[in-house]
């Protein structure tokens, strides 16, 4: 049976904690034995703008619950866009292959740009909104009473929680009426239309932009204001423009559709890169680096100037290289140069430092993937002989003190020139070590790198390398 059939033919809670792998009696106490401040942690964040954000975010227990209610609303939704052949390039937030690139995409190479912003997007679907959605809309048609569950579990104070895994799929089910009146809109006056959760974008080439969207502020020089006819559709479907965030982007400006540049191929910010590469230039030269950033002192959360980790950094730095990774493959031809660029070069180095230079445990590197699951159980089962190696608990568990490289398919294996390891990769890595490391002046761990290797014909070019 399908996740949508089976989801369809339940009839009573018991049905549904089935199948959200939960006991009914779990959810049944989840759901009417814990208070509302047993489920939700209420606290207020600072606005980069100014003002506050009321943040409602579920107890681990909770956000566990609704995190299985997101991966199945999630698979009935692809199994109802595969039955109706129904690609959907409309939506691109909180969805499966969908991102801020496919986003943004959409809108390259036009003469205007107009963004929308949704006000409240979230606390505007209630809790009756999202139970008649599922009781209604043809492709569930669920009974009342597994409608009210799941209404139960996603909302509170009558409103989605922004923090909660399961609003972005349940807010984007609920605003494919919206994105269908915005389609028939922007199709009428000849716009491209796409939405990434409450960020509504419009784009064209046309001389003069729909005034139906879109038309200047007759008191404000510069200034648009949303059309009559795109307030009334927005209204219609449930939900209000925020007019403080509407902004109309020309040609000859710099265009930005969420958060990534549009006007000729897509591109992270001038400003983004540049503060990410004096990041990492305070790193390397420091051994740290600040950033601005939520704090929390005394109970209260605000932004402040904070020393970064280097999983952030690593985030930012794989944000971009993955712009970049974009535009070589959609570039005409497509780009495949082994020749890193400048910026992957920095993003090399970057990787060199966190997981070689500074690492705070020993790291194995083997020539390829069953090395390490041998290497791995090897240890296990010899830990009590070898204590430098592994550790066993009192209960009997076992942890590692060494790091098993692994040959991922991921930015990092690219970037690094390792892919799946072999003779090739170790021994260009070796060579290449000790004058990738001399570029740090902060000081490093004492930690080794070790890499075995299969003493055969075959690995004479590690031995060259050595």
């Amino acid at each position: 049976m399908s996740t949508l059939a089976g989801l369809k033919a339940a009839k009573t809670l018991s049905d549904v904690a089935h199948l959200l792998h939960f006991r009914p009696a779990a959810l049944s106490y989840i759901l009417f034995k814990l208070s509302p401040t047993a489920k939700y942690r209420t606290f207020e964040i600072p606005k980069r703008q100014g003002g506050t954000r009321t943040i409602k975010a579920p107890t681990d227990q909770l956000k566990l619950l609704q995190g299985s209610l997101s991966v199945l609303l999630q698979n009935c939704l692809d199994e109802i866009n595969e039955a109706k052949q129904r690609k959907n390039k409309i939506a691109h937030g909180f969805k499966r292959k969908r991102s801020i690139v496919t986003n943004a995409r959409q809108h390259r190479h036009r003469r205007y740009v107009f963004n929308v912003d949704l006000q409240d997007f979230f606390p505007s679907v209630n809790f009756g909104r999202v139970r008649g959605f599922f009781i209604r809309d043809k492709s569930f048609e669920l009974p009342g009473t597994v409608a009210t569950v799941i209404a139960q579990i996603a909302c509170h104070d009558n409103s989605l929680p922004q923090e909660s895994p399961c609003s972005p799929v349940i807010s984007n089910l609920i605003a494919q009426i919206l994105d269908m009146h915005m389609v028939r809109l922007a199709s009428a006056v000849c716009c491209t239309y796409s939405r990434y959760a409450d960020d509504l974008t419009f784009s064209t080439n046309k001389k003069d932009f729909p005034r139906e969207i879109a038309k200047p502020d007759a008191t404000a020089p510069d200034t648009w204001v949303p059309g009559a006819e795109l307030q009334r559709l927005v209204a219609h479907a449930g939900f209000s423009i925020n007019p403080a965030k509407t902004h109309m982007q020309h040609r000859t400006s710099r265009q930005v559709v969420t958060g990534l540049v549009v006007n000729q191929k897509i591109n992270v910010r001038h400003e983004y890169r540049h503060n990410v590469r004096a990041m990492v230039h305070s790193l390397f030269s420091k051994g740290k680096f600040d950033l601005c950033g939520l704090v929390e002192k005394n109970g209260v959360v605000a932004i402040e100037k904070r020393e970064g980790t280097l999983n952030e950094l690593h985030g930012r730095l794989g944000f971009i290289d993955s712009i970049d990774l974009y535009n070589k493959k959609n570039a005409q031809p497509p780009q495949n140069s082994a020749q890193l660029s400048k910026k992957e070069a920095t993003y090399r180095q970057f990787l060199i430092y966190k997981d070689f230079y500074t690492t705070e445990r020993p790291v194995i590197m083997c020539e390829g993937k069953t090395d390490n699951i041998y290497l791995k159980y090897a240890i296990r089962s010899l830990a009590r002989e070898f204590p430098e190696l592994a550790e066993e608990s009192a209960n009997d568990k076992i942890t590692l003190k060494v790091r098993l490289y692994k040959y991922a398919k991921s930015s990092t294996a690219r970037i690094l020139g390792l892919h799946d390891g072999g003779n090739t990769a170790l021994s260009s890595f070796i060579a290449t070590y000790k004058r990738d490391t001399n570029k740090f002046s902060a000081p490093g761990q004492t930690k080794p790198v070790i890499i075995l290797y299969d003493n055969d014909a075959g690995a004479s070019k590690i031995r060259n390398s050595v």
